[in-house]
């Protein structure tokens, strides 16, 4: 059944839309841009020195220029490393488009629907990895004007290897090209909209995992025995933290306790819904901020009323900081996962052999220990913040930056490791409910295991 498009109007972008339409899931339609037309209206009206319009850039701001901007777009067009996923520059483009239909750009809104088709027809810009700060796209946002100048190739909808390079394909019609006028070039790029698909999209699979965790961790406590008295609503009413209690609630749904012979479990058992609602708090104050810049005027100068307003709201704190603190919290979920895990391998909390072995000295499921315990390690290196650094460029005029681009970059690479961990748990816990088997490689029922948790 197909989906039903995903309207942008500059105001109702989620982290789940933008998932949809990158991964093909969804098209959009572009909604009314009135809020567009006006910032347009009103930047062919400007008068005086205005930054990127009349001036250069970065250090050249007090510096006047006439009809600069192509090259202005050719200058930046220089990011480096592999060519990203077609489903993020397919989001990237997305991002950018509700937050023109946001208004206060001043680009020409003809633009809006030649991005549209982009998008629905499968063409994306070759953007590659390297080349943001935080304090804007502007490289990756530059190499998408250049392909609608007609400049540099699209890749087409049937390329998705870093090889390829743009051809129409006869469903999806002619190249997207738009003849962006020079004065467009810095209001075009001046956006950070290639960092917030990457946090989106990665916010929304996290969203799925930390949800699917609940029901892979209910496993483990049927197969441990664990106790129930610690999710009780007594106990979360003396403590009312959100997610705490929606995990708990949930946890109780799930699991339907026996007698336990243990007066308390360990951490990761009984401090779970704790642990785990953290990381669910965490999450939706990530998901928070990345929504409000999808659909927000992070213009500079920003066109509103008359007048063009320089300002910050290009930096990405927000983002980076709640980015920050999700991947921490979930490297602390992550571990009492990996802890779990073990108890799981221990006949004091199966009441089998070492490992779920079948039969003595085997080995059994010990192997998931490791694999587990690899994949925490990269969730760990990830999780090192990237607010607590900066950099000064453009001769000093540019003293700050945020580094959102890397917290989301991150934060997408974060999906594969924690998946790795709920999926050794998974194996472990549906082995240890079924019964041991005779030592054999563990890849199918991990494989199976990632299907699973990847399902819609």
């Amino acid at each position: 059944m197909e989906r039903a498009p995903v309207i942008l109007d500059g105001a109702g972008l989620s982290c789940g839309d933008v998932h949809a339409v990158g991964h093909r899931r969804a098209e959009v339609a572009a909604g009314p841009a009135g809020r567009a037309r006006a910032a347009w209206a009103a930047a062919r009206e400007l008068t005086g020195p205005v930054y990127g319009r009349a001036t250069g850039v970065g250090a050249n701001k007090d510096v006047a220029v006439e009809h600069g901007g192509h090259d202005l777009l050719r200058s930046h067009a220089c990011g480096a490393g592999p060519l990203v996923a077609p489903e993020r520059a397919r989001a990237m483009l997305a991002v950018r488009l509700n937050q023109l239909l946001a208004g206060g750009s001043g680009v020409d809104p003809a633009v809006l629907p030649v991005l549209a088709h982009a998008v629905n027809a499968g063409f994306t810009p070759p953007v590659r990895t390297y080349g943001a700060i935080g304090t804007g796209d502007l490289t990756a946002l530059a190499t998408t004007a250049l392909c609608l100048l007609g400049e540099l190739p699209w890749r087409g909808p049937e390329q998705g290897t870093e090889q390829g390079e743009a051809a129409a394909s006869e469903e999806a019609g002619a190249a997207p090209v738009f003849a962006l006028a020079p004065e467009d070039a810095l209001p075009f790029i001046s956006s950070g909209a290639a960092t917030l698909a990457d946090a989106a999209l990665a916010c929304h699979r996290l969203r799925e995992l930390l949800d699917a965790a609940v029901g892979v961790a209910a496993l483990s406590f049927a197969a441990a025995g664990a106790s129930a008295e610690p999710l009780a609503a007594a106990v979360q009413e003396a403590r009312p933290h959100p997610g705490q209690a929606a995990v708990a609630e949930r946890l109780r749904a799930l699991h339907a306790p026996g007698p336990s012979a243990r007066v308390q479990d360990p951490y990761g058992y009984r401090a779970f819904a704790q642990v785990h609602g953290a990381a669910l708090d965490a999450l939706g104050r990530a998901e928070r901020a990345v929504e409000t810049d999808l659909n927000a005027a992070t213009e500079n100068p920003l066109v509103s009323g008359s007048l063009a307003w320089h300002n910050g709201n290009f930096h990405s704190a927000p983002v980076a900081l709640a980015l920050d603190a999700l991947r921490a919290a979930l490297v602390q979920t992550a571990q009492l996962g990996t802890a779990r895990l073990a108890t799981l391998m221990d006949p004091a909390y199966t009441g089998g052999l070492p490992f779920l072995a079948d039969r003595p000295g085997a080995s059994g499921a010990m192997i998931l220990e490791y694999v587990a315990q690899d994949a925490l390690a990269e969730l760990r290196h990830l999780a090192n913040p990237v607010t607590t650094g900066t950099a000064v460029i453009s001769l000093g005029t540019e003293d700050h930056a945020g580094f959102a681009t890397q917290a989301a970059r991150q934060a997408l690479r974060c999906v594969e490791p924690y998946e790795l961990v709920l999926a050794c748990e998974r194996v472990a816990a549906t082995r240890a409910l079924h019964g041991p088997a005779p030592d054999r490689p563990l890849t199918g029922d991990l494989d199976a295991a990632l299907s699973a948790l990847r399902a819609p």
